[in-house]
């Protein structure tokens, strides 16, 4: 494997995090990525369990890990995502743009 794959890489727009986030939980969830947006909660809107969140969760660190080296969601952290803004804004603090 050529080593720029692990070379971080410039920053994500807030823009691509949803679409990120919104394309792997469609997957997930077995549904459209339009139906899914950032004011939906995960167990309210979306009927997504705790195993989907996990599910997510894996997702994200096995896509960003190669562009933000260690890229991680916490244990801890997990239980405080409760809509898919919440995961936007969480993964966008680490891998977004500097203001």
């Amino acid at each position: 494997m050529p080593a720029e794959t692990h070379m971080e890489q410039s920053p994500m727009s807030r823009q691509d995090v949803v679409s990120l986030v919104r394309d792997r939980l469609a997957d997930i969830l077995e549904t459209e990525p339009e139906s899914i947006n950032e004011g939906s909660s995960f167990a309210d809107d979306l009927d997504a369990d705790s195993l989907a969140l996990i599910e997510l969760v894996e997702a994200l660190e096995e896509e960003l890990s190669d562009r933000t080296v260690g890229f991680r969601i916490e244990d801890e952290d997990l239980q405080d995502l409760k809509t898919v803004r919440d995961a936007v804004d969480y993964v966008y603090s680490q891998v977004g743009e500097e203001s």
